[in-house]
């Protein structure tokens, strides 16, 4: 192929005006009659509309933004043109008139990429602010947020079916989204150069005109072509580049493509047969090229603002193209490649070398539909994943890998640290506690057995280590921290069977070993229990009563996931309360396993997600913080956690763990469930949301477990009604965003959520001063039937509905219902309320009041007893002496006899008589079992 002309015109200046000879990011585009050619600078707030068919002819400029143009995109039929600039802004203009229509969207940092949608009814904006926009371009809304890169994302094409949107970062990392649901499809990380530091070179994608093939830029100075569906690399465009593609365009029908690099040069290449036909060399960068839709012409523009059209003739292989690697490994050279299948490999090549060599050049991506693909691949070979991935080693949590010279720790958890260094053969062992006042101050152990992993808590340490020595023979230390007998300190020998995790808990050690066997001793060194498990041990964690093992239940699958379950077991009782899976993220593995310190059992896994369990839904694993939502390039070694807070050691590559020297500092990251982006724009208060659904139900399990063991549960009534409260703030504040986003039906059912009467009253005036009086109107009703139902004692909470010792029965409801009429509570009060709807998920906790309040209380409705008395009140005090006026009351563990004409009505009697009265009610409620949703008086 020849060149026949090309010119380079000047189009753009710097913003300054002076030649300071600094590169900008420059853009050209053609519309779709190719009547048009517009090109935008980085240095220049203005564009230029151009006439390719009469060159001198001045361009129309288009003067609205304030700062440099970084990227121009075109509607599929060209009437509208969207820009980005340095100035945040991105802009509409009806093409090729260039009026402006309207500012469309802002951003908090420089817009560096746009894209149009197929039918030109979206448009993706991006830029150094990481977050994507999808903006409808009818009514200038955004439809969608995506969120999913670290780094400034520069590149945005929309495949041609539009189902895909592929994105890429500065530092190389491209993501391929599902448009319809808005996430990830596949992610490729580190697949193309690493752009961060010069804003003149943009990482771009482009898909080929049949939408099979997303094109990339490589990381060998090549462009490398990926599947569309399952984001495996198929081949690469590999010539004369000498530096690092920063540019390519797809020529209309799929054929060529033109690839622009940093030395300086363009490449024409024939993608079916891999090779480039045709060069030119410039004198300064090409930023920007565009296809015309008709003709073999290529219009560049180079990073000083100078642009031009490359007119090609037909296409004549040259002899300086090279295949590809990838392709050269994988396909004969007289075979064209297959998009969508590699080509087996023949009985007489070498199988094991060729798999080698695929999986070494295969980019690290995260999807689970290519490492199917692989497996299914190599199981047709006769070289299936099965007998090359092995699962997961048993582990130790809190504990590092071995380093040769180096301290390393045993244990690390939120009570303290326990080290070892290697010297003269023996090593020495130090027990630090974070809180020096919490535990004793322990001299160094030097030890002789060469122990690998330790687990401790209040009470002491427990230490082993594999089988080492002439009898290959493993130990199992205990040592207390404290005892009333001297020589408390034991130890256990296991011959032909190997420690592989320690546990401690509440007046018992545990070893689970090599073959299988959880052994359980007292902290005394009594034998007491020997356990056969279903599967090698994982990991395993001890917490009070309660221990927690993690097994696996077969080999990996060919997706390489692992696959493991969990039990625990309650050593007190001998039983096994909890067993099930547990779940990972797909392509991950174990890292930590251990119970929070309230004592619910949580896992984290390789991709950053960490999970805790809970009681809803019969037992399912809630995930409560992924490490890919915190916009930072560091990694979290998890120590433990509470009911808000994540207690982690951050570390970045390439390190894989902590090292004890320095001391590493604990960072505290907030528990965040992985929300999607909601469309009021309120994800913060809705992961709050469910953290505080998540507490209470934690209470609900707390107290449903103390009630079946005949405890009292008033203690958690405090902390009840104080997340019940605060859940009251979330919702409000939540119910102001859905009447702000005019999402109506979204607040209603936020307001059937309150447990307050006082918040619900709240939620009223808050619509009302909105001007809502259709919702104000709604929620009066929810109110109104709220207080009918109360009234009417037919709904009762979700924490009252358990059975244990402290259950109330339907004649303990109406008693204590009577009582608190008694006390002078009317339906008017807002610091004591009854029992909820059953529509609601929250439960209702009843909080105390003063004595004063009581008897100020008592005075008020006597008097108002007298004067008068509504109807459908005295059917209430009617209905309530029925229930009093019973013989026995049956309560839980003894029987208590009541005359019924010492229970009347307090409202009824004369003042004369209500001090005695109020003795006797009193005298009733000492003697009842302790109501655990109601705090005992002062």
């Amino acid at each position: 192929m020849k060149v026949r002309s090309l010119k380079l015109r000047e189009a753009h200046k710097s913003i300054n005006g002076n030649n300071d000879n600094n590169p900008s990011f420059c853009s050209v585009l053609w519309d779709q009659q190719a009547h048009h050619l517009v090109t935008a600078s980085s240095s220049d707030p203005s564009i230029s509309i151009h006439d390719p068919l009469i060159p001198s002819n001045p361009p129309k400029i288009l003067r609205h933004h304030r700062d440099g143009v970084t990227a121009l995109a075109l509607s599929p039929n060209s009437t509208c043109l969207a820009s980005g600039s340095i100035d945040h802004s991105v802009k509409l203009y009806k093409f090729p008139s260039g009026e402006f229509e309207t500012n469309v969207t802002r951003f908090t940092l420089p817009i560096r990429a746009l894209a149009f949608n197929k039918s030109g009814s979206m448009v993706a904006a991006a830029g150094d602010d990481e977050g994507i926009k999808l903006i409808n371009t009818i009514d200038g809304s955004i439809a969608r947020v995506l969120k999913g890169h670290k780094g400034p994302v520069t590149g945005l094409a929309f495949d041609p079916i539009n189902e895909y949107l592929a994105t890429v970062d500065s530092v190389g990392t491209v993501l391929c989204w599902e448009l319809q649901s808005g996430g990830i499809l596949h992610t490729l990380k580190s697949v193309a150069p690493n752009n961060i530091s010069d804003t003149s070179f943009m990482n771009v994608v482009s898909w080929s005109p049949d939408g099979e093939t997303l094109a990339v830029p490589g990381l060998r100075n090549d462009v490398v072509m990926y599947d569309r569906d399952t984001a495996e690399k198929l081949f690469s465009l590999r010539g004369d580049h000498v530096q690092p593609v920063c540019y390519l365009s797809w020529s209309p029908n799929g054929k060529y493509m033109a690839t622009s690099g940093l030395d300086r040069q363009i490449l024409i290449w024939d993608v079916d047969k891999k090779q480039d036909i045709d060069r030119q060399k410039f004198e300064d960068r090409i930023s920007g090229m565009a296809w015309k839709p008709i003709g073999n012409v290529l219009a560049v523009i180079d990073v000083m603002g100078k642009y031009g059209l490359w007119e090609l003739e037909d296409p004549e292989p040259s002899t300086s193209g090279g295949l590809s690697e990838f392709a050269e490994d994988i396909l004969c050279e007289s075979e064209p490649c297959c998009r969508k299948r590699l080509r087996k490999q023949s009985e007489s090549e070498d199988p094991d070398e060729d798999i080698d060599d695929e999986l070494n050049l295969l980019p690290k991506t995260e999807t689970r539909k290519k490492v199917h693909r692989a497996s299914k691949d190599n199981l047709d070979k006769g070289n299936g994943l099965r007998n090359t991935v092995k699962m997961q080693e048993a582990f130790q949590p809190g504990a590092t890998p071995p380093q040769r010279g180096k301290r390393r720790f045993l244990c690390y958890n939120m009570l303290g640290t326990i080290t070892t260094v290697e010297n003269d053969g023996y090593s020495h062992i130090e027990i630090d506690f974070h809180d020096t006042g919490r535990g004793p101050r322990l001299p160094s152990m030097t030890d002789y057995f060469g122990f690998t992993m330790a687990s401790l808590n209040e009470n002491g340490s427990v230490f082993a280590n594999p089988c080492k020595g002439e009898k290959n023979m493993s130990t199992l230390m205990y040592r207390p921290f404290s005892s009333w007998a001297n020589n408390s300190e034991w130890s256990m020998r296991f011959e032909g069977e190997e420690v592989k995790v320690v546990a401690l808990g509440n007046a018992w050690v545990a070893a689970i070993t090599s073959l299988n066997f959880l052994r359980i001793y007292t902290d005394g060194g009594l034998q007491r229990h020997i356990i056969s498990l279903d599967g090698p041990v994982a990991t395993a964690s001890g917490f009070k009563n309660q221990l927690a093992v993690v097994t696996h239940v077969s080999d990996c699958l060919p997706s390489i996931d692992q696959m493991l379950e969990f039990r625990v077991f309650d050593i007190s009782s001998g039983t096994q309360p909890l067993s099930g899976r547990l779940p990972l993220t797909p392509g991950s593995h174990l890292i930590w396993f251990g119970f929070s310190e309230e004592g619910q059992l949580s896992s984290y896994d390789s991709k950053g997600v960490l999970r805790v369990f809970t009681s809803q839904y019969g037992g399912s694993w809630l995930p409560v913080f992924s490490a890919s939502k915190e916009k930072s390039d560091e990694s979290y070694w998890v120590v433990g956690l509470n009911a808000s807070k994540l207690f982690c050691i951050s570390y970045k590559s390439p390190d894989k763990f902590p090292q004890v020297i320095p001391k590493p500092v604990l960072s505290l990251l907030n528990l965040s469930f992985p929300v999607a982006s909601s469309d009021l724009g309120a994800d913060a208060l809705e992961n709050e949301f469910i953290l505080n659904s998540m507490h209470l139900s934690q209470i609900q399990k707390r107290m449903e477990d103390m009630a079946g063991a005949c405890l009292d549960t008033t203690a958690l009534d405090d902390e009840a009604f104080n997340m019940e409260a605060t859940q009251d703030r979330c919702i409000l504040r939540l119910i102001a965003s859905c009447c702000n986003g005019d999402k109506l039906v979204r607040a209603t059912e936020l307001m059937k959520l309150l447990s307050l009467e006082k918040s619900m009253k709240g939620a009223i005036k808050l619509v009302t001063a909105l001007k809502l009086p259709n919702l104000a109107e709604r929620f009066n009703t929810i109110l109104e039937e709220r207080l009918v139902n109360e009234s009417k004692g037919t709904h009762k909470s979700p924490l009252l509905s358990f059975n244990g010792c402290a259950s109330l029965t339907a004649d303990d409801a109406a008693i204590s219902k009577m009582m608190v009429t008694s006390n002078g509570k009317n339906e008017k009060h807002e610091s004591s309320i009854g029992f909820s709807s059953p529509a609601l998920s929250a439960p209702l906790f009843i909080k105390k009041e003063n004595k004063q309040e009581h008897e100020k209380s008592d005075q008020n409705q006597t008097t108002n007893a007298k004067t008068s008395m509504e109807p459908s009140y005295a059917e209430k005090v009617k209905s309530a002496e029925n229930v009093l006026r019973v013989g026995e009351v049956k309560m839980t563990g003894q029987v208590l006899k009541v005359q019924s004409q010492r229970l009347s009505c307090p409202s009824l009697k004369s003042s004369n008589n209500q001090e005695t009265t109020k003795k006797d009610l009193d005298q009733l409620a000492s003697l009842r079992p302790s109501n655990p949703f109601k705090k005992a008086p002062n």
